[in-house]
């Protein structure tokens, strides 16, 4: 299959998400695009997956131009997306989601549905339960229900966005060998937007490199990072360190806690977070790390256990009391927790403010807005509707909307997407809250993050929290082995 983009361009409003991108694609290869966030990458893939149309611009299959009105239309010429934030319908069981838009007719297949779906997950080596629904997985697992719908509809484009978060190491090995033999063997177009560069290294054939929505160069793989690091940047970023920090009196302290869902029940959790503390939770997507900030924020309620808020007990709190107490929650869905797809900037800032008035005034939010928008350097406008903001912009707004006198901050995935120079940018206004005394308590896919970025971390794994370990007393390989279940 011969691929061409051809003079793609897509603006919102003065944004220049794609400014005149021109690619060619062929079959058997597994392309990286890359770019920081805001470059346009996922605008260029959503434009070619038929999500949205581009404002000028061909798209071209083997000599004939396209015109896509729906990912639907685009599936039906072989092309499928992974996003970001999958796209399903949290209601629905697995096997229901599965279903959407592969059969039509008025009593559904479901003992077909299973059989495929078993199939493909038995072939990837996921865990999903057919009978679960949408709203009791982790974002990793949504991605592996995706994929699994993708492969089995017949895609011969294959469009991935970020495919790693939140999966193991093991399973990211079945992926790319999988991903590599779609393209090698089944001679499948494959593309990868990540900022994991280790990544795009290991699997990818070529790189192709988005800065301000244009094309700034290729290059075949392996090739220096240094070099895809100017690429993107335009230099090389430092690296953001871990400042010290004096620790004040207790913030958060838990005992015995326990946490009961349908499906996995988090219990014995003995731990207390101090002012001005990073704290990090380790481990594989649903072994428990979740379940423990989504109490911690009053959106589960313990059966068993005491929890003290600055000395407070706040023991079953609803998630509006925890808020009030001064508790920031940012979840890892973006669009699906933590922000609304059709509101603007400015009505997200105005639904955060604590205390409203009957009437609006909208030259005072619009200028609130403004000094937000520049304060935490997100590309958009007052009246931009969030889910026109690239995937970091969006993450941008979710830290923008926390307010500025929390005791204690949660945090899932908060660099999840963000190049390297978004990413430090995070956590230096992280540290800044620190400073003030906000302990913040975070979990993320990526060990490394975890371990740079803490004071002292827990491990979990199948409901069980490790010990606390201090992270100057301990090492990347041990907290691997936690995550594995190992002493």
């Amino acid at each position: 299959m011969h691929i061409e983009l051809r003079d793609i361009r897509k603006y919102f409003g003065p944004v220049k998400a794609n400014d005149g991108i021109s690619l060619v694609l062929e079959g058997g290869r597994i392309y990286g695009l890359l770019g920081e966030n805001g470059a346009g990458k996922s605008t260029l893939m959503k434009i070619l997956s038929g999500y949205q149309p581009p404002d000028s611009g061909e798209i071209v299959f083997d000599g004939e131009t396209q015109y896509f009105s729906s990912p639907a239309d685009a599936m039906g010429k072989g092309i499928g997306m992974l996003y970001q934030d999958p796209l399903d319908v949290p209601p629905f069981t697995v096997n229901e989601n599965y279903l959407l838009g592969r059969d039509r007719r008025l009593v559904l297949d479901y003992k077909k549905a299973s059989l495929e779906l078993q199939e493909m997950t038995s072939r990837f080596s996921f865990e999903l339960d057919l009978l679960s629904h949408i709203e009791n997985l982790s974002l990793g697992e949504r991605q592996q229900l995706e994929l699994a719908r993708l492969l089995v509809g017949g895609a011969q484009v294959l469009i991935l966005d970020e495919p790693t978060t939140g999966i193991s190491a093991d399973q990211k090995d079945v992926l790319f060998d999988s991903m590599r033999k779609l393209a090698r063997e089944e001679g499948k177009t494959l593309i990868l937007v990540s900022h994991k560069l280790d990544e795009v290294q290991e699997l990818c054939d070529d790189a192709m490199v988005l800065q301000y929505g244009k094309l700034v160069g290729e290059t075949d793989i392996p090739c220096p990072n240094e070099k895809l690091v100017r690429m993107m940047f335009g230099q090389i970023p430092e690296r953001g360190e871990r400042p010290a920090a004096k620790l004040g009196e207790a913030v958060l302290e838990i005992t015995d806690l326990r946490i009961p869902t349908y499906r996995l029940t988090v219990e014995n959790i003995n731990l207390n977070v101090r002012q001005g503390e990073v704290f990090g939770l380790a481990g594989l997507e649903g072994s428990g790390q979740q379940l423990l900030l989504q109490a911690c924020a009053g959106l589960l309620h313990p059966d068993h256990g005491k929890m003290l808020l600055a000395n407070e007990d706040v023991t079953g709190w609803s998630y509006h009391r925890m808020q009030a107490a001064g508790v920031g929650y940012a979840a890892a869905g973006r669009l699906e927790e933590g922000l609304v797809a059709g509101l603007t900037i400015a009505e997200h800032i105005e639904l955060a403010q604590p205390k409203h008035k009957f009437f609006v005034d909208w030259k005072v939010l619009t200028s609130k807005t403004e000094a937000k928008i520049e304060q935490y350097q997100i590309v958009g406008r007052s009246d931009s509707t969030a889910d026109e903001l690239s995937g970091g912009n969006q993450q941008r707004l979710l830290f923008a909307l926390l307010r500025d006198d929390l005791k204690l901050i949660l945090l899932e995935h908060p660099t999840r997407g963000l190049d390297v120079r978004s990413s430090n940018w995070i956590w230096e206004q992280l540290y800044q809250r620190r400073e003030s005394g906000t302990a913040i308590i975070f979990m993320s896919a990526d060990l490394d993050e975890i371990f740079e970025r803490s004071d002292r971390i827990a491990v979990f794994s199948g409901g069980v929290m490790s010990r606390v370990l201090q992270t100057k007393e301990t090492s990347v390989e041990e907290i691997g082995h936690l995550i594995g279940g190992l002493a």
